[in-house]
């Protein structure tokens, strides 16, 4: 197997026979069986070994008697193993011998003779076969990918909580596959494997995961590489559409298994056999040709079904179909193509905006396999993927030399790693699988849906270790946490719960999902440290080099040319675009040395969006529009320091109004002004830091206390009074933050905010759908309303605490009275509406009465007819007449 000849064979099959027999027993065997695949699995893989058979004879006890077994090991797919033990049992009818389960669930063997000969490699392993000589998955096997990757999440799960083994279920995966009908409508059916007619397949599955171990529901799209490449076709579009559609219309969240070669091309086969050239020298055809033509016999043959568009034409002494469109046949070999391309990228554009969208690429995502997934937004991509949108070749053909030499070059995750287009990268597809499924965890079940609070493994009311400094350090040490020397140093998120995403894009930004308490949160933090930024050249462009620029940390508000050319106006517009739009709660928070200043304040303001968005600040953050020493540049200037000193220092004071007297030789007045300005000298460090280099101070004494001054890192007077202009307690006394807070208990006082807010938003989305009339205001007064008619008015004072209200909105009780107080506003402005309607058209709502009460049961019609009897109704035209 490991000869050079034998390189590409595939399906080999291991025989061992053990001949002594051997006291031990057949599930440790089994499980030793096991160990050694595990460490030896992917070198046995890459020899492309996926049964192994060993033959042996066993005791279980020494007293126990001598039976055969066979251990079958099978790994198919390369990333699941199945082992099963069967004992040979002889018929004693006909003295052969056959294979029987020892296990209690019975292997796909049994039953089967002994001697029987192995399977030859069926039509569903070529097809494996064949994906995986592209280094991807074949898509029928995906969900046994799903199945591990289930089993991989809840093995995690128990030993992270230390919960017993007993709470993993049975079953991880369930699925039906999802095809079109003859009318192109969307069905559920089971069937066997490799049996599709497309390219695409589609699944509805139920992943029975730690964070819903009943199951959701999720829509799964693929492309099917062994089919025509994976290319996009009519039957393709359609069935992604009407799988996306599905997702949409469930709010379901919709994974995409990217792995196609783009739309598909090709040509009318039935024209290519038969077509003819008219030469313009049939004795030499290097001269060219005028047209190519049919025979009056051939287009007699095809010209029923209208797959080619051709003249009469006579020429050369006949008769000549002469042909100016080729149709083909067959639907799907051209632009019809890039029709449903422009369709289900639409679709997919959509589907982000109304449900959960994902996709893992693997091989290869050419053309609108590229823009179905950037489309999508979130990405994860396998090493050694690529996503482009030409192949190499057909780019070198283009600049007429060799440039490129691998579609990686192109679209590897070098490139889209780095450029933003992929989220995470994965070394192989079952990493991918399970990262999708990380992400998954923090996703509601579906659309609307309440988030999948996980337990508490990390105390919410622990002090936060890591303490920012002033100096510059890795913000993920505050996010995530860290260790030095040994010991765990806690940040502000749970331990364990920080992923990264989009690590190597735009770097001086850091970005990724963590949980508080079990919350699932999204984390936006910038970075505090200079990083490099590369930008690598181009290879069709020879004057291009790699470039290395130094990005400076945090995010500044300076106005030069270079960040106005690196679009940071555009960019910060899109933060406002986006944040406008959200729906969901945001906490803007400045931690400890932390600053907030001009337009990165500006496009994170809570009033954007003041019915989601707030902001708090650390009791030694700072938040102005520019930072002390620019404040001072411009409202400090050197006259205001000037006066400063004549007002606090007395002995400038004094210089300065002996100088103002009349009555004073020039000599004296000369004098007089050197004292002045030599005082000015020695007092202008503390005072003011000057904006010229050192080597241009002139004054030797001033060089020196700047010289001190750098060293010891004072603080000069005008700079601690704009600093004092940018402290938490002005924010909050201006009423632009929320709350000033203390770092250490930070994470539990968010925690309770986060779980309020969560709860509160829910009740509001209940209230919304009663009445769309309520905005935020009156939403959230209801709430209060009803929270202190519960409480009482003594006990009013506990609507500022979180921690009240939450144990307020989790009560049973208290949410049963909620909702019939959102039963009665629903009544309410139904009511209203109707009401509505009927003076605005007294002839339609009459006619509207007649129809609701013909549509009503016997007995409601009676009880109506009771009421409308009881009431008296005066005609303002006819007095005294009753109705």
């Amino acid at each position: 197997m490991s000869n050079p000849e034998y390189r590409k064979s595939d399906c080999n099959h291991i025989f061992l026979n053990f001949v002594p027999c051997m006291v031990i027993h057949p599930m440790i065997v089994k499980e030793k069986v096991k160990q050694f695949i595990e460490r030896y699995g992917k070198r046995l893989w890459k020899l492309r070994v996926l049964q192994a058979e060993l033959k042996m004879k066993l005791r279980e006890t020494a007293e126990s008697p001598e039976m055969s077994f066979r251990f079958f090991v099978n790994t198919e797919s390369g990333y699941s193993i199945d082992t099963n033990i069967y004992t040979a049992v002889e018929d004693p009818n006909s003295g052969i011998a056959y294979l029987s389960s020892f296990e209690e669930v019975q292997g796909p063997m049994h039953g089967i003779a002994v001697n029987a000969p192995y399977l030859t490699r069926d039509f569903l392993q070529q097809k494996r076969c064949s994906a995986q000589l592209m280094e991807t998955t074949y898509v029928y096997d995906f969900p046994d990918m799903f199945r591990e990757a289930c089993k991989t999440r809840w093995t995690l799960h128990v030993k992270q909580h230390a919960l017993p083994k007993s709470v993993i279920p049975k079953e991880f995966v369930r699925f039906t596959e999802l095809v079109l009908d003859s009318h192109d409508n969307l069905i559920e059916i089971h069937r066997v494997p490799g049996q599709n007619d497309t390219g695409m397949i589609a699944w509805k599955m139920t992943l029975f995961v730690p964070e819903y171990p009943d199951g959701r529901d999720v829509i799964v799209i693929a492309n099917d590489i062994t089919y025509l490449s994976g290319t996009f076709g009519p039957k393709e579009d359609k069935l992604y559409m009407r799988a996306s559609e599905f997702s949409r219309a469930h709010k379901l969240p919709r994974i995409y298994l990217s792995v196609n070669s783009g739309a598909r091309i090709g040509l009318a086969d039935e024209i290519k056999s038969m077509f003819r050239v008219c030469w313009v020298d049939s004795s030499q055809p290097d001269r060219g040709f005028k047209y190519l033509y049919l025979t009056p016999a051939d287009y007699k043959t095809i010209s029923s079904k209208n797959s080619v568009q051709a003249e009469l034409i006579e020429d050369e002494g006949e008769s000549r179909y002469k042909i100016t469109t080729i149709v083909g046949e067959k639907d799907g070999i051209g632009v019809e193509n890039l029709q449903g391309s422009g369709m289900i990228a639409g679709e997919t554009s959509r589907a982000y905006d109304d449900v959960f969208t994902i996709s893992l690429v693997t091989c290869r995502s050419v053309g609108i396999g590229a823009y179905l997934v950037r489309l999508g937004q979130r990405v994860v991509q396998v090493d050694n993927s690529c996503i482009i949108l030409t192949g190499f070749n057909s780019l070198n053909m283009v600049l007429g030399r060799q440039v490129y030499t691998s579609n990686t070059q192109l679209g590897g995750t070098q490139i889209m790693y780095n450029n933003g287009v992929s989220h995470h990268t994965v070394k192989d597809d079952i990493s991918g699988v399970i990262k999708v499924f990380e992400w998954l965890s923090y996703i509601p079940k579906h659309k609307g849906a309440s988030l999948p609070i996980g337990p508490m493994t990390d105390p919410v009311s622990r002090p936060i270790d890591f303490m920012p400094t002033k100096a510059p350090y890795d913000p993920r040490n505050m996010i995530a946490g860290t260790t030095v020397d040994g010991t765990w140093i806690s940040g502000f998120f749970d331990k364990g719960s920080w992923v990264e995403c989009l690590d190597n894009w735009a770097k001086t930004v850091i970005t990724g999902r963590a949980r508080l308490g079990g919350i699932p949160m999204g984390v936006i933090c910038p970075e505090t440290r200079s990083i490099e930024c590369e930008d690598p050249a181009d290879p069709a462009n020879l004057d291009t080099e790699t470039k290395i620029t130094q990005q400076a940390g945090q995010i500044t508000t300076t106005k030069n040319i270079p960040d106005m050319y690196g679009e940071i106006l555009k960019y910060g517009a899109y933060i406002v675009d986006a944040l406008v739009e959200y729906t969901q709660p945001v906490f803007v928070y400045i931690p400890p040395f932390g600053e907030l200043r001009g337009g990165a304040w500006v496009v994170v303001d809570p009033k954007i969006n003041p019915d989601v968005m707030e902001m708090y600040a650390d009791k030694d953050s700072r938040g102005g529009v520019l930072e002390p020493e620019g404040t001072v540049s411009l409202q400090f200037k050197q006259r205001d320091i000037v006066q400063t000193m004549k007002r606090i220092d007395p002995l400038y004071n004094d210089l300065f109004r002996k100088n103002g007297k009349e009555e004073m030789t020039h000599e004296e007045r000369k004098k007089r002004v050197s004292e002045l300005r030599n005082r000015e000298a020695y007092l202008m460090p503390a005072y003011h830091m000057p904006s010229r280099p050192l080597s241009q101070v002139e004054n030797n004494s001033l060089r020196f206390w700047v010289r001190l001054l750098i060293i010891v890192n004072l603080s000069q007077i005008s700079t601690t009074f704009a600093d004092l202009h940018d402290t938490p307690q002005r924010m909050a006394a201006k009423g632009v933050i929320r709350e000033i807070l203390d770092w250490r208990n930070a994470r539990e006082f968010f925690y309770w905010k986060v779980r309020r807010r969560i709860l509160e938003f829910d009740v509001e989305k209940k209230l919304k759908s009663a009445n769309k009339k309520l905005n935020h205001g009156q939403m959230l007064s209801m709430l209060r309303r009803w929270f202190i008619e519960s409480k009482g008015p003594v006990q009013n004072y506990l609507w500022d605490e979180d921690r009240a209200v939450v144990a307020w909105l989790s009560e049973p009780d208290e949410q049963q009275s909620i909702s019939d107080n959102i039963r009665m506003i629903q009544k309410d402005a139904l009511i209203q509406k109707i009401d509505t309607l009927a003076s605005s058209n007294e002839e339609t709502a009459l006619e509207a009465v007649i129809g609701l009460l013909q549509k009503m049961p016997p007995r409601q019609q009676g009880e109506v007819k009771k009421l409308l009897e009881s009431l008296v109704i005066k005609d303002p035209e006819i007095e005294g007449i009753e109705k």
